[in-house]
């Protein structure tokens, strides 16, 4: 039998994760998010085929102010998945997004995490923290133990989060290897209580993908 790990519980849209509510399917569009009809085609098409979240990639602003069209028009939560730019996360929490996810790797400035954390605030949205193993910063990329490392970054931007008072959090390890994934996975889930979003980066085309995946996620949710 599988004991869950005991967790915070985070809302997205109408579908709550983490406690004890069931484990939800997230995917993500490849779609540019400004092709609004194409975009929606794709979130239709993935709630079809029984996914509960939809993600969508926010790389401009025509990007983030296509989601509101987008919301509209979709019956599934939308996460705005953000790199480089914290306007771009202000913006789309603006236009009703149902979370936003951050690259530790890529927005580091302190004063710009305050303001995508005030906007998710005032929007009442979470966040989820997704460390990518092969988007960590240099100052932190020079560590033998990649799974340590990736940790360790996580760790240090909650730290910012919980002196802020915001704790609304989905935390994220991806590495492209499994064993990595799965080390740094087990490790975070003994340093807090956060939700986690499982997933592996970078998989290969779509046979290597669904294996590495599928083991990957296999040990994981079986560990609980």
């Amino acid at each position: 039998m599988i004991t869950r790990r005991k967790t915070r519980t985070i809302t997205v849209g109408n579908v709550r994760m983490g406690s004890g509510h069931p484990v939800s399917v997230q995917s993500m569009t490849k779609t540019r998010t400004s092709d609004i009809e194409g975009t929606i085609d794709q979130i239709r098409s993935l709630e079809n085929a029984g996914c509960e979240i939809a993600r969508v990639a926010v790389k401009d602003p025509a990007d983030a102010k296509a989601i509101s069209a987008i919301k509209q028009e979709i019956t599934i939560p939308l996460v705005a998945d953000i790199h480089f730019d914290y306007r771009l996360a202000v913006e789309a929490a603006k236009q009703g997004v149902d979370k936003i996810r951050l690259n530790p790797g890529n927005i580091c400035d302190k004063g710009d995490i305050d303001k995508v954390i005030d906007a998710a605030g005032s929007h009442n949205i979470p966040i989820r923290i997704g460390v990518n193993s092969g988007s960590l910063v240099k100052s932190e990329n020079v560590r033998r133990d990649l799974a340590d490392t990736m940790v360790k970054s996580a760790l240090k931007y909650i730290e910012h989060f919980k002196k802020r008072g915001f704790e609304d959090l989905v935390i994220s390890l991806k590495a492209s290897e499994v064993p990595t994934t799965v080390k740094a996975y087990r490790k975070i889930a003994s340093e807090c209580d956060y939700p986690l979003h499982l997933g592996i980066t970078a998989a290969g085309l779509p046979e290597q993908g669904m294996i590495k995946s599928s083991i990957g996620l296999g040990v994981l949710l079986m560990e609980g």
